[in-house]
């Protein structure tokens, strides 16, 4: 397949998964099935995403031509391991892959496999030989290069098994947001969007917020309510009255709005249902402290990413901050 091939197979990709195709419906009340944690409305979030910020011709072309990427490639196999947090969390890699031209073998979260393995067979219906660039695997031996994402402790598997090899390995990471307390209340909606979708169960989710002093928490607890039906969700319910119940017990102050707890710690992660903070005096000093910070993947705030723009990364967007592409191109 020359390149055009697969771009143009992309597209008719990204058309099917904004399709109402019974097979594809089936396929993702499936995959809610499987995982609670994948409702239809965040289901129907990742595919929007995919389908108008990486499939979407236009995009997908100025992407490419950054990468000088030929019609015959010295193709490699490429192991992939996807990691399941939230839907189809790993489909930047895949995408990646195949466009390079190299051949991919995946192996998707048991969390999360449903959907990448019928929009796989999609594609395997419409061209053959996507069977050569792609194919799936239990154990992923024999590659000739590894991109592997995992937590922090099946990273360190991953480095040893995967060191003789060219590899990009990515460990837990998460996002935080900077306020001034001049947030408007259209920024607070936004900033609801990057807190709660995915049930903050994605490495671009905020997870804690830096205020300055004396900062007003009431707009923020009001304007958080837009999320108020995720507190019908059984697994978030049980983790929400989990953290409260902690926090109660060892008599430690909290805020809530009845699906959020708002709690001063300097962790840049929160469980599940819980949102740090942490006040500060000098903004600078912040931004120089998070730069060197490897647990960050999105700071967001005034003259940072937009409020509401983090569960919607570009192509350019790449995990960790390492180019999946260039990686590709160098083997």
């Amino acid at each position: 397949m020359h390149l055009q091939q697969r771009l143009d197979l992309l597209e008719k990709l990204g058309k099917y998964i904004s399709t109402e195709s019974e097979s594809w419906q089936n396929a993702i009340e499936t995959a809610h099935r499987e995982n609670a944690w994948f409702t239809p409305e965040f289901i129907k979030l990742a595919l929007n995403n995919i389908s108008t910020e990486f499939l979407q011709p236009g995009k997908l072309e100025e992407w490419v031509k950054k990468y000088h990427i030929p019609d015959n490639v010295d193709q490699k196999n490429v192991g992939v391991v996807m990691a399941g947090n939230i839907p189809l969390v790993g489909f930047h890699d895949f995408l990646s892959v195949f466009v390079s031209g190299h051949k991919q073998t995946l192996k998707p979260s048991s969390k999360d496999e449903i959907l990448i393995r019928h929009l796989v067979n999609k594609m395997y219906s419409w061209d053959s030989s996507v069977h050569d660039y792609v194919v799936f695997g239990d154990m992923l031996k024999g590659c000739d290069a590894y991109i592997a994402t995992g937590s922090n402790n099946s990273t360190r598997y991953f480095e040893f098994y995967f060191k003789k090899y060219p590899h990009i390995i990515r460990h837990n990471r998460t996002s935080v947001a900077i306020l001034t307390g001049n947030e408007t209340l259209e920024d607070l909606l936004k900033l609801a969007d990057d807190v709660y979708q995915y049930y903050g169960l994605g490495c671009r989710n905020v997870t804690k917020l830096y205020v300055p002093g004396e900062y007003d928490f009431v707009p923020m607890l009001e304007a958080f309510k837009k999320y108020d039906h995720l507190a019908d969700h059984n697994k978030y319910k049980n983790n929400y009255d989990y953290q409260l119940t902690l926090l109660i017990m060892n008599k430690q102050y909290y805020m809530t709005n009845g699906s959020i707890i708002l709690h001063e710690h300097k962790s840049d992660f929160s469980a599940i249902s819980r949102l740090n903070y942490e006040f500060y005096s000098n903004r600078e000093e912040v931004l120089h402290s998070l730069s060197e910070n490897k647990n960050i993947q999105c700071i967001l705030g005034n003259n940072e990413l937009p409020f509401g723009s983090a569960q919607h990364p570009g192509l350019n967007n790449y995990a960790d901050g390492i180019d999946t592409m260039l990686f590709l191109r160098t083997l």
